[in-house]
C-alpha cells in the first residue's frame, strides 16, 4: 500500500478520500486555491499547498505544477477524485512519466473512452448494443439535417468531448436542429477545445442506469451492481439510487455482464462506470464510460459494504481484487441527493455566505463546506451529498424525507425545496421516473407552489 498520496482535487471529494486514507494510515497531501484557503479539506489533510489563484484554470488544472509538487513531496500516487483532471489522459500520462502512480486507468484507456465517438465504436466492437445514430464527426448543420432525417426525429446532438450536459440538446425538427447545432458546437469548442459533434436517436421515457465495475491489472473484473440516475436537471444528476427500482433481475444480470465484458475488452484497471440508457421495454444501450470514481459512489458502498476509495487505492498499488463476483450481494436500498447552492426553480447558481448549516445525524453526509463558508462562483455549486440506506426502497425513501426535513442551509438559495418535493412525489415513490421526469410531471411548478404557500 502507498505511504503518501496527493489528492488533486478539492471540496467534498477531497475530504472523502482523506477519510479513507487516514483509516489506512496513508499520509495525505492536498492542493488548494486562494478561494479555498479556509475550506475543511485543507485542514483535514496532513499537508496542504497553495497551488494558484481562484480560477480553476490557474489552480486545480495546472498539471505541471501539480506534478512538480508530487515529485517535491515524494508522494507515491495521485488520486484525481472526479471532475477536474480525473479523466484527462495527458495528466495520467504525465503522472506515469514522472514515476508517480495515477489512481485510475491508463492514459490510453482514458483517451479512448473520453471521446464519446471512439467509445461507442469500441463498445460496439465488443458486442454491446448502442443507440442508433451517426457516430462520426458531423461537420456542419447541413450534414446534421441529413443525418437527422435518416435517423428520424427526435434526435440528440452531442459533443464528442462533452460532459455535464454541455454541448447536448434534443431537437424535434430541421429548424430546431439548425439553431442547436451551431450553438452547441460553439459551446463545446469553448469548454473542451473540441467542436466535434455526433448524433443519436432520442429514446422517449428513457432511464439512465449505470453499472459500477472494479478491475485489477491481472485481468480480474467484477461489477458492483447498478445505480439509477434518471432524475436530472439540465442533463445533470440530482438524485441517484441503488439498485434501480425498474430493472428485472434478468435485465440486471444482462447489463452487469455487458459492463464486465466492456471493461475486459479495453483492458480496464481501477474503478469505472459503464452507463446505459434503458427504454420502457428494458432494452439497454451503451451511453458512455466514466473512467473514474463517480459522485454517486456512496449508494453502491451502502448496498455492497465496500469502500470504493480503498479498493481504488489497493488496485493502483498493484494488489489483486479482494473479492470475486460470487462474494457480493445487494444489501437493501440506498438513495443519494445532491444539495446544490442554486435556485430551485431556475437552477441558476447561488453563491454567497452560508450562515447556518445543519444535517441529520441519521444519514451519511459527504460535504466539503461548513457553516460560515463562502460558496464562490469559481467551482461546482454542490454543497453536500445526503445519503440514506434502508432494508428496502420504501424505508430508504422514509429516511430520505426525514433527513431532508432536518437539513437546514441558510444565507443562500439551495435546491432543498426541489429535493423535498421529489422525495414525497407519488411517481418517485412508484419508481416511475426517467430522464425527463422533472419536465413531464412539472416538478418545478410544484416547488414554486409550495414555496409561494410557505412565504404567503
Amino acid at each position: 500500500m502507498f505511504d503518501k498520496v496527493l489528492i488533486a482535487n478539492r471540496g467534498e471529494i477531497a475530504s472523502r478520500i482523506i477519510k479513507t486514507c487516514k483509516r489506512l494510515g496513508i499520509h495525505t497531501v492536498v492542493i488548494f486555491s486562494e478561494a479555498d484557503t479556509e475550506m475543511p479539506f485543507v485542514k483535514e489533510a496532513d499537508d496542504a499547498f497553495l497551488i494558484g489563484t481562484s480560477r480553476v484554470q490557474d489552480s486545480y488544472l495546472k498539471m505541471d505544477a501539480i506534478i512538480d509538487l508530487a515529485k517535491q513531496e515524494k508522494v507515491d500516487a495521485i488520486h484525481p477524485g472526479y471532475g477536474l483532471l480525473s479523466e484527462n489522459a495527458d495528466f495520467a500520462k504525465k503522472c506515469t512519466e514522472a514515476g508517480v502512480t495515477f489512481i485510475g486507468p491508463t492514459s490510453e484507456v482514458i483517451r479512448t473512452m473520453g471521446s464519446k465517438i471512439e467509445a461507442r465504436k469500441t463498445m460496439e466492437a465488443a458486442g454491446l448494443p448502442v443507440i442508433p445514430g451517426i457516430f462520426h464527426g458531423i461537420k456542419d448543420e447541413n450534414e446534421a439535417v441529413l443525418a437527422a432525417q435518416s435517423i428520424g426525429y427526435p434526435v440528440m446532438i452531442k459533443a464528442s468531448a462533452g460532459g455535464g450536459g454541455i454541448g447536448m440538446e434534443t431537437v424535434y425538427s430541421n429548424e430546431e436542429l439548425k439553431k442547436a447545432f451551431e450553438s452547441n458546437q460553439r459551446r463545446s469548442t469553448a469548454f473542451f477545445g473540441d467542436g466535434t459533434m455526433y448524433m443519436e436517436k432520442k429514446l422517449e421515457n428513457a432511464r439512465h442506469i449505470e453499472v459500477q465495475i472494479l478491475a485489477d491489472r491481472y485481468g480480474n473484473v467484477i461489477h458492483l451492481f447498478d445505480r439509477e440516475c434518471s432524475i436530472q436537471r439540465r442533463h445533470q444528476k440530482i438524485l441517484e439510487e441503488a439498485p434501480s427500482p425498474f430493472l428485472t433481475e434478468k435485465t440486471r444480470e444482462r447489463m452487469a455482464d455487458a459492463a464486465v465484458i466492456a471493461a475486459q475488452n479495453i483492458g480496464y484497471q481501477n474503478a469505472g462506470t459503464i452507463e446505459f440508457l434503458v427504454d420502457s421495454e428494458q432494452n439497454f444501450y451503451f451511453l458512455e464510460m466514466n473512467t473514474r470514481l463517480q459522485v454517486e459512489h456512496p449508494v453502491t458502498e451502502f448496498i455492497t459494504g465496500l469502500d470504493l476509495v480503498e479498493e481504488q487505492l489497493r488496485i493502483a498499488a498493484g494488489e489483486e481484487l479482494r473479492y470475486r463476483q460470487g462474494d457480493l450481494r445487494i444489501k437493501g436500498h440506498s438513495i443519494e441527493v445532491r444539495v446544490y447552492a442554486e435556485d430551485p426553480i431556475t437552477f441558476y447558481p447561488s453563491p454567497g455566505l452560508i450562515t447556518k448549516l445543519t444535517f441529520s445525524k441519521d444519514s451519511r453526509v459527504d460535504t466539503g463546506v461548513q457553516e460560515g463558508a463562502k460558496v464562490t462562483p469559481y467551482y461546482d455549486p454542490m454543497i453536500a451529498k445526503v445519503i440514506v440506506h434502508g432494508s428496502n426502497r420504501s424505508q430508504a425513501i422514509e429516511k430520505l424525507n426525514s433527513a431532508l426535513n432536518y437539513t437546514v442551509v441558510e444565507g443562500i438559495k439551495t435546491n432543498l425545496p426541489l429535493l423535498k418535493v421529489i422525495g414525497k412525489h407519488e411517481k418517485f415513490k412508484q419508481g416511475s421516473t426517467w430522464t425527463t421526469y422533472l419536465q413531464d410531471y412539472q416538478i418545478t411548478s410544484l416547488v414554486k407552489e409550495r414555496m409561494d404557500i410557505s412565504h404567503g
